[in-house]
């Protein structure tokens, strides 16, 4: 089985491949390089395995909340390739993959993104048989909203904690954070979601793919 996932929803391109059961990860900070570095950065990769698209069995891609241009562009890359092969797509979202950095651990995981704007996107997940499992919807709040639900001993990762960790620390008390190393995806994290939803046989295609707009007014086009 063959499986190339994105996730661009941050400033870091994610980039899994998996290949009968080996991942290579390559994470790339690409900040506003994304649209120009996307595309040559698959087919390098692409090329160093000796693949088309066509020998790839599932695309992956992470759908959001994160930035707007970031779910855009790396979604549109997706749905060509998988259109292109004619081969299952399969929606990563990026609070669920973020908060695979935390999957070792048995207290609250609470993943929070800079949504801009003074808000945060976050959700809560919480270890159940053994499998990382997400207990609240996905959600932009703000801060006052943010400091309710996180609790004594939760684990808050992401890149939100630059901008809002010394006032979570004085109104969420025992909180713990961890460390940059953990704020952005991780590309084995791609991988070990898609085959769960792989087993799980939730897949999609180019045509059903949809991010996760949590600012949905704003992405409206306007005629």
């Amino acid at each position: 089985m063959k499986i190339l996932g994105i996730d661009t929803t941050t400033k870091f391109l994610c980039l899994a491949i998996y290949d009968n059961g080996r991942v290579y990860g390559y994470n790339l900070e690409v900040a506003t390089k994304l649209s120009s570095l996307l595309a040559v950065t698959i087919e390098r990769v692409l090329d160093s395995f000796g693949w088309r698209a066509q020998d790839i069995d599932y695309f992956a891609c992470g759908i959001g909340p994160g930035s707007f241009t970031g779910i855009r562009v790396g979604i549109a890359a997706i749905k060509g390739l998988s259109w292109a092969a004619n081969k299952p797509v399969i929606e990563i979202p990026s609070l669920d993959l973020l908060a695979m950095n935390a999957k070792d651990t048995d207290k609250p995981v609470i993943p929070v993104i800079d949504a801009k704007r003074n808000l945060i996107y976050c959700s809560v997940y919480k270890k159940k048989n053994g499998m990382i499992r997400k207990i609240k919807p996905y959600m932009l709040l703000s801060e006052k909203e943010l400091f309710k639900i996180i609790k004594s001993g939760a684990i808050i990762l992401g890149d939100a904690i630059g901008l809002y960790k010394e006032r979570i620390q004085l109104n969420s008390k025992g909180a713990i954070f961890l460390d940059k190393d953990y704020w952005y995806p991780k590309a084995r994290n791609i991988a070990a979601l898609a085959l769960g939803k792989i087993k799980d046989k939730k897949l999609s295609d180019a045509f059903s793919v949809k991010p996760i707009y949590l600012y949905p007014k704003d992405c409206q086009i306007r005629k």
